[in-house]
């Protein structure tokens, strides 16, 4: 028998990865980021009331950093074994987050550019589907990816009118039909433009459920929160082998 003992502040335990949402109201369809089916282990979620999508993806806003990380600290308090976030651009954050916290902290799926980047040609580059192309600045880019190595192209979603209309302008529903139509049709533009493409990484993390739709049209790797999530996941959690030999 295994003796238990309480834990902190934790009010339930088990829980692999603590998910930072930001304060919307979008739908969140399995695939989601924010859908806990999209995970074949527990998830703990933690809402930052002061985050919006306008005040992080519009304004670029960090005056909240102190409330990211009060919120990345309850979820560490919980157990979790790493702590990632439900927006790209909370890649704002990172250094200041992961500086505080004792457990892995990947608050952007964007951070998997240096590793992406490291396993294609010389001559390919990185395609970038993110949730609004011009807030998705070469300073912020650098985050994630201070020493280049492939080159990057950046498609947006800002103009897509079903996607704008469920994750940027919050109007409470979302067509998944349509918005796969809008990313396929991204993807497609953005290989033809750019055949040197290697691989494809979905900042946002509303985007996850049409990967499989983007890699069909495309046949690229298709990369995004959930590819990095469960990266962590698999890490923090390793299995004995066993087999014949």
């Amino acid at each position: 028998m295994a003796i238990y003992r309480v834990r902190g502040d934790a009010q339930s335990y088990g829980h692999e990865i603590g998910i930072l949402l930001i304060a919307c109201s979008n739908p969140f369809p399995p695939g989601d980021v924010g859908n806990a089916s999209s995970y074949r282990y527990p998830v703990l979620y933690e809402t930052i009331r002061s985050v919006t999508i306008g005040s992080l993806i519009n304004e670029g806003d960090r005056s909240m950093a102190g409330d990211v990380i009060a919120a990345a600290l309850r979820l560490q308090d919980m157990g979790v074994k790493a702590i990632t976030s439900d927006c790209g651009y909370m890649l704002h954050f990172q250094d200041e987050v992961a500086a505080a916290l004792k457990v892995p902290v990947m608050l952007s799926s964007l951070l998997q550019l240096p590793l992406i980047a490291s396993t294609l040609a010389p001559h390919a580059s990185v395609g970038i589907i993110c949730a609004n192309a011009s807030r998705l600045t070469q300073p912020l880019l650098s985050l994630a990816y201070p020493n280049p190595t492939r080159a990057v192209h950046i498609v947006g979603m800002e103009d897509a009118p079903a996607f704008r209309s469920a994750i940027l302008d919050e109007e409470g529903a979302l067509d998944t039909d349509a918005v796969e139509a809008e990313i396929v049709e991204r993807a497609k533009d953005l290989v033809a433009q750019h055949p040197e493409v290697g691989a494809i990484l979905l900042e946002c993390s509303n985007l996850p459920p049409y990967a499989a739709a983007v890699q069909r049209a495309t046949g690229r790797h298709v990369f995004d929160f959930l590819t990095m999530i469960d990266f962590f996941q698999a890490a923090g959690r390793r299995q004995a082998y066993q087999g014949g030999y």
